[in-house]
Formats: C-alpha cells, sequence, structure tokens
C-alpha cells in the first residue's frame, strides 16, 4: 500500500509517528511522513521520506507561552490557542496534504493536523485512519486526557469526551472549512468526526483499552522505532555518568515560556547536592547557568538511552517523556504544565510509578525534595522495574501495522 501521514507539534508528536512510518515501510508499504521541519533529522536517521508542512512550532508556542502557562489547565483556553496555531497554516497544509496524498491508499493523520488530513482525504476519496497519543475517544472509564483528573461518575466520563472533541471541533472547524473551500473547493464540514477508525501509540500497561471501545478504537501500544538510533555520549557526559551514582533527569521538552531562572534555584535547592542531569529542552532551562559540580548541563540525548542510567525522572508529562521514563524503569517526578500532561502525571501515579504531581507554578524546593523522597523509595523503584518489564513485552508499531492493514483490508 501506499500511504502518508500528516501530524504537527513538538518531537514529541512527530517522533512516534516517524516510527510507526518506518514500520510500515519495514513492512513493505510506501509511506511518506509530513509534519514539522524540525521532525526531518529523525526521519532522516530512520530512512523514512518526509516533506515538510508550513510553521515553526517553536516559534508558535514562543509567542503563546506566557498566556499558555498561565492557563494551561483551563482546556477551552488550550484549545483555542493550539487552534490558532493550527489556523496560520492550515490552507498551506492542505496543499501539501493533497500534493502528496493524490494516488495513496490510506491517509493517517495525527495531533494539529488531524482534520486536514481527513478533508485531504475525503477530497481525493482515500479512507482516513486517526492517529493518536491519548486516548480520545468516549468512554465510560475515565474523563478526557484533556480535562484535570477529577473523579467522575461513568456517564460524566462519557460526557466529558464528547465536551471536549466538540470544543476542539468548534476551535477548528473555521480555518479547516476555509481550506475546504480555498483549496480543494469542498462543502464545509459540519460534523468532526463521522467513524473514521483511530490507531492509538499509547502503552495498555499505562492505559488498558476501554472495555466500551469498539473494534475500531485501539490502544496498541507506544510507537518506538523499530531499531533505536546508536548514540555514543560526548566524554563529558560519559565520565560523570562513570562518577557516581545515577543521576536524577531533569527537564521539561518543549516547554516554553516559564521562569527558568526560578526553576533553576528550585530545583538545586531541592537537589541538595545529589547529582543530576539538566536537559535545557526547547526554553534552554539550565543551558548557561553556572552549576554545581554535582549537576551537568547536557546536549540532545536520546531518552532511550539515557532514562534507564537514571536515578528519577523529572519532567513535565508530555505522552512520549511519560512512556519513555515508565519503559527505562526509573520513577518520574511530574510539574505538568499544560494539556494531557495533568492526565499522564496522574496514570503514572495510579501504577505506583510517581507521587501525586505538582504544577509546574505552584513548585517550591521543599515540594520538590518530598517528591523525589517519595519517588526514591525502594518499592516505588521495584514497581518501576515491573512496569518497564511488561512494556517490554508490547509491540505498538506491530500491532498497529496489523490494525492499518486490517482496515484498509489488504
Amino acid at each position: 500500500m501506499r500511504l502518508v501521514a500528516l501530524t504537527f507539534g513538538t518531537e514529541g508528536d512527530s517522533r512516534p509517528m516517524i516510527a510507526l512510518c518506518r514500520g510500515l515501510r519495514d513492512a513493505g508499504h510506501d509511506v511518506t511522513m509530513l509534519a514539522e521541519r524540525t521532525a526531518q533529522p529523525y526521519a532522516e536517521s530512520l530512512h523514512v521520506p518526509f516533506a515538510a508542512l508550513a510553521g515553526d512550532m517553536a516559534a508558535e508556542l514562543h509567542a503563546e507561552s506566557g498566556t499558555l502557562l498561565a492557563k494551561g489547565g483551563d482546556f477551552q483556553y488550550v484549545a483555542r490557542a493550539l487552534a490558532a496555531i493550527a489556523r496560520r497554516n492550515t490552507s498551506a497544509w492542505m496543499r501539501t496534504a493533497v500534493e502528496h496524498a493524490r494516488g495513496s491508499d490510506i491517509v493517517i493523520g495525527a495531533g494539529l493536523a488531524i482534520y486536514v488530513a481527513l478533508s485531504s482525504a475525503e477530497y481525493l476519496h482515500v479512507p482516513f485512519i486517526g492517529a493518536g497519543l491519548q486516548p480520545m475517544m468516549p468512554t465510560r472509564e475515565f474523563a478526557s486526557s484533556f480535562l484535570p483528573p477529577w473523579q467522575l461518575p461513568a456517564w460524566a466520563n462519557r460526557a466529558s469526551h464528547r465536551l471536549v472533541l466538540a470544543v476542539l471541533w468548534r476551535a477548528f472547524r473555521g480555518a479547516v472549512n476555509d481550506a475546504r473551500r480555498d483549496v480543494t473547493q469542498q462543502p464545509h464540514r459540519r460534523a468532526q468526526w463521522d467513524g473514521y477508525p483511530v490507531v492509538c501509540g499509547i502503552s495498555p500497561t499505562l492505559v488498558p483499552q476501554p472495555r466500551d471501545w469498539s473494534e475500531r478504537f485501539a490502544i496498541v501500544g507506544y510507537w518506538w522505532p523499530p531499531r533505536e538510533s546508536a548514540f555514543s555520549p560526548d566524554a563529558a557526559l560519559a565520565e560523570f555518568l562513570a562518577a557516581g551514582e545515577r543521576p536524577i533527569y531533569v527537564g521539561f521538552g518543549s516547554m516554553l515560556g516559564f521562569d527558568r531562572d526560578r526553576m533553576l534555584r528550585i530545583v538545586l535547592d531541592a537537589l541538595d547536592g545529589r547529582r543530576a542531569l539538566l536537559s535545557p529542552g526547547w526554553s534552554g532551562f539550565g543551558a548557561q547557568a553556572s552549576l554545581p559540580t554535582n549537576v551537568r548541563a547536557i546536549g540532545h540525548t536520546p531518552h532511550a538511552w539515557l532514562f534507564p542510567r537514571t536515578h528519577i525522572v523529572v519532567h513535565h508529562g508530555g505522552a512520549g517523556t511519560t512512556h519513555a521514563a515508565a519503559r527505562a524503569g526509573a520513577p518520574s517526578v511530574v510539574l505538568p504544565f499544560a494539556a494531557d500532561q495533568f492526565f499522564w502525571a496522574e496514570r503514572l501515579r495510579k501504577v505506583g510509578i510517581a507521587p501525586p504531581y505538582i504544577r509546574h507554578a505552584q513548585l517550591t524546593a521543599p515540594l520538590l525534595q518530598e517528591r523525589l523522597a517519595e519517588a526514591g523509595d525502594p518499592a516505588m523503584a521495584a514497581r518501576a522495574r515491573n512496569v518497564a518489564a511488561a512494556m517490554a513485552h508490547e509491540h505498538g508499531v506491530a500491532n498497529a501495522i496489523e490494525r492499518v492493514e486490517r482496515w484498509a483490508g489488504a
């Protein structure tokens, strides 16, 4: 089959999709990945054909970062902010999608580009499959991943998913329908979803398949690359890791706009002399600071290589970092900023490999010290090893390919 996959977002959005594309190519399919331009080096490292979508996610997030962080728990604001990022690029994305998807057998869509992917598939009369890194379809078993982790009755859990999907569609539909009119001369789409299948790159160890989902919605396991890229640390990092006990990792990925100096002071006070690695991420956290000898800032280092060499992973709760820490057998301390990060923080707590989360804005050194002590408890470390052992038997890419082929009738 010939497939085109679209997503737009941070590395946490693009990397698992590229890993899925690599698996599809290994299974004999012709696949092209369309994503934000910064994903291209990773796609090239896995030999996945790639075309860049318009826009710069880091610049977009930087422009929105101050208000986005202040209102990170307000889903309606987050939906509007994400839709604004998509709105500036929707027509360009649709032109690129249509160009590359002509003659395809399947279009797969995810992230901020999912509605563009769906509209492009409809225009070309090509079957569409949704892809998700969060459990988006309605279920009675838990509330929407984009809402705070409330304890709700089953009927309200299901309603919360429908509410979130409706809010997302309301935020995105104007730009999508404008692009349908201007780029493909399609009529406006009134409904955001009409029964297309959805495959979720999520570990069933962290989020078991809801019992009330139909066969057309599937949690199959996270999408790791079929073979990890070779990595060799620089001499300074290798020497630091060899010089003492496993360090604590602290990093916040693509998060921008927070007070880096305040965060660094809190982290250093909470560490109280313990060894740690700081990952600057998109914000540059800790990169230019004068650090004590027990703490080292690192360059880009693959989580799959680094996290098994750490004691505790302190992070923002992005889906990719959450899965990488759990797969590595490292307990987490989660400081969520926005969107689904609160959901992932609560999932790690529920499986017993993270203490209760702290909102990043409410962080203090004593609170972080308390959470580090909980995460360092031997019982939590043992549970983290058990979770990692369970995840080692998951085959997310292979399971996703089986679903895609089955739904496509291949």
